[in-house]
């Protein structure tokens, strides 16, 4: 157990890493502050942790020359991740308003707040950063929504949740962080009978015969391990979670990675992801499961 600071002035414990390579991804997390997540957040609230999908709305963006071009790049840049948020929700089906959600790799939030908002349900997140739980927190606080959306430190490996406790889960760009039967074992288990999963994630593609050097430079950046689409799909069945939706969403993210590279919050990963889903070696996808 360490103790750390958080925003309301307090000490509180949290739990130690499992691993070293746990250490490692909490102190990434705890650590990072890149302009790309906080100031497409600073849009309208919704801090996100994950891409988006979608066409670029050139006539919103207006001229280059325009003073105000930029603005308008990152507020669409952040509409088309909250619109990957809308589809990932969207296909968690029939929530009912006392249901309780969990998300997996929950970061700063945002996608608990826009399933508040959109099923009035209880949402639950699980990070390994305490920076990123504190910060959730304080903005349910904010939006007086925080004795239905929590986030908490814990491994998403082995949760707190009861058996059979949700309704619903999901990954959204967070389940390159772990091994995939050990996830689908404890999504498995939190989920009811009849629950459903999903994830987002870029995963590289089995036809290309191995990682290629993108997805390489793609793991080393987020120091991350990404899987195949296949280790998915055979993960899932191993744990009784049943495919009802596999979506290639790979041309749908293209624009929005297109249109970040020629901002002012480039981070030099753009072309690895450019490239990679362009020459078929790493995939966009979405997979809905439900508990069997």
């Amino acid at each position: 157990m360490t103790s750390t600071e958080l925003s309301t002035g307090t000490s509180v414990f949290i739990p130690g890493a499992a691993s070293p390579y746990q250490g490692d991804i909490a102190r990434y997390w705890d650590q990072e502050a890149r302009p790309v997540n906080l100031r497409l957040g600073d849009v309208d609230g919704l801090y996100h942790h994950h891409y988006g999908i979608g066409d670029v709305d050139h006539a919103a963006l207006g001229d280059t020359a325009d003073s105000a071009y930029e603005k308008k790049l990152i507020a669409e840049l952040h509409r088309l991740e909250s619109a990957q948020s809308d589809v990932l929700l969207h296909n968690l089906g029939a929530i009912k308003n006392g249901d309780t959600l969990v998300d997996a790799g929950c970061g700063r939030g945002g996608s608990m707040v826009m399933a508040h908002q959109r099923f009035g349900c209880r949402v639950e997140g699980v990070t390994l950063s305490a920076k990123q739980a504190d910060f959730a927190n304080h903005r349910a606080r904010e939006l007086g929504i925080e004795d239905h959306v929590r986030a908490r430190v814990c491994n998403m490996l082995a949760t707190p949740f009861e058996t059979g406790q949700a309704a619903a889960s999901w990954n959204n760009e967070s389940s390159m962080y772990v091994d995939l039967h050990d996830l689908f074992a404890e999504h498995s288990r939190i989920l009811g009978v009849g629950g459903r999963y999903v994830t987002i994630t870029g995963c590289w593609n089995p036809r290309y015969g191995q990682p290629s050097k993108w997805v390489s430079q793609i793991n080393a950046h987020f120091e991350c391990n990404i899987h195949s689409r296949r280790e998915y799909l055979r993960a899932m069945a191993d744990n009784r979670l049943v495919p009802q939706a596999v979506i290639d969403l790979t041309p749908a993210t293209l624009p929005y990675w297109k249109l970040r590279a020629t901002s002012s919050l480039v981070t030099g990963i753009e072309d690895a992801f450019i490239n990679s889903y362009e020459d078929g070696s790493f995939q966009y996808v979405l997979i809905a499961a439900d508990r069997v």
